[in-house]
């Protein structure tokens, strides 16, 4: 299993990269950033000199939208960077939360979401295609150009359309039971559309908090760092259930019921640590999903992962012990995997 790390490009972009550096020291193999280019810094400036002051490092927004960008020049973005470093982005791609509402505009329907990943995908690698009813190439791209796009999905469409297109699957959440719901629903899409299955990379991100121990004062300290997650995760949920309803039978009440309590959300705390508009989100909703305390638990919850079909774990990093997470995969849970 791999491990990534993602992190927000706050300002000073330095400390971004040093720690994207870090992670690369400790065996991480992707360095992963947001992309609300209205919250924080535009990623592909700082990605080109992740890749630079890395080598092997694989990096990529998790995730861009259809519409900050025009398809050619995301294409182009992520072509420079492959010709310049070798191949060593993916892109993370979705409908768009926080940099399209935070512009006051509405997230990209997935028929547009689909024509994107494919005019990216085609573009970047050096073929023709259609973009807004123009044919369109990038001349310069070389030969073996390559650019995995991997899309971020909860919804039963949204799954649908993972298995049908995309080369590898993001889910936020590290559930156990909704990710084998979920993996089991993009494979079956991809079955059904003959397409390998097994071919579909998965990758798991969640925020991941190492604790000393399991003793309730660590334990609850972590849930607060985490808590935040549950609100951004909610963002989405709240959309499934004004779109498909509650208890509809298409989205998994598991992931549905704990927003009952949701009052709303403001996307200046976005993806921090005490989002005060994540006082709704439970306790036991922060265990399942993220992985929250000691070594052993954080191996356990991974191996369960691992069996699930789940190819790399990317650990969301926006709390206050972002050095001691990494440190500590790097010592004890990546060998760990490995072995």
């Amino acid at each position: 299993m791999d491990i990534g790390l993602v992190l927000q490009t706050d300002p000073p972009a330095r400390l971004l990269i040093d720690r994207m550096i870090r992670a690369e020291r400790a065996g991480f193999s992707h360095g992963w950033t947001f992309d609300s280019c209205v919250l924080w810094q535009e990623p592909f400036v700082i990605y080109s000199r992740i890749l630079a002051e890395t080598s092997t490092l694989t990096v990529g927004p998790m995730v861009t939208n259809p519409s900050t960008r025009t398809w050619e020049v995301t294409a182009s973005l992520f072509a420079t960077l492959n010709d310049m470093f070798g191949n060593r982005t993916v892109c993370g791609i979705g409908r768009g939360d926080s940099a399209m509402r935070v512009a006051g505009r509405k997230p990209a329907t997935l028929d547009r979401l689909s024509h994107a990943m494919r005019a990216v995908k085609e573009l970047a690698e050096g073929r023709t295609t259609e973009v807004d009813g123009t044919e369109m190439h990038l001349p310069w791209v070389g030969e073996g150009a390559r650019l995995p796009i991997w899309m971020g999905a909860y919804g039963p469409k949204a799954l649908d359309l993972t298995g049908r297109q995309a080369d590898g699957f993001i889910l936020q959440l590290a559930d156990p039971f909704l990710t084998e719901y979920m993996v089991k629903a993009v494979r079956r899409a991809a079955a059904e559309a003959g397409r390998d299955p097994e071919a579909l990379t998965v990758c798991v991100a969640a925020p991941a908090y190492v604790t000393a121990d399991e003793s309730p004062a660590a334990l609850a300290h972590a849930r607060e760092q985490c808590r935040w997650f549950g609100g951004m995760v909610g963002n989405h949920v709240a959309e499934l259930v004004r779109h498909y309803g509650e208890h509809s039978g298409l989205v998994p009440d598991a992931l549905t019921a704990y927003i009952k309590d949701r009052q709303g959300y403001d996307y200046s705390h976005h993806g921090r640590a005490g989002n005060p508009d994540t006082a709704f989100v439970p306790d036991g909703i922060v265990d399942r999903f993220c992985v929250i305390g000691p070594v052993e638990t954080h191996l356990t919850r991974l191996e369960q992962l691992r069996g699930l079909g789940v190819d790399q774990f990317a650990i969301y990093a926006m709390h206050d012990a972002v050095e001691s997470t990494i440190d500590a995969y790097g010592t004890d849970i990546i060998p760990a995997l490995g072995a």
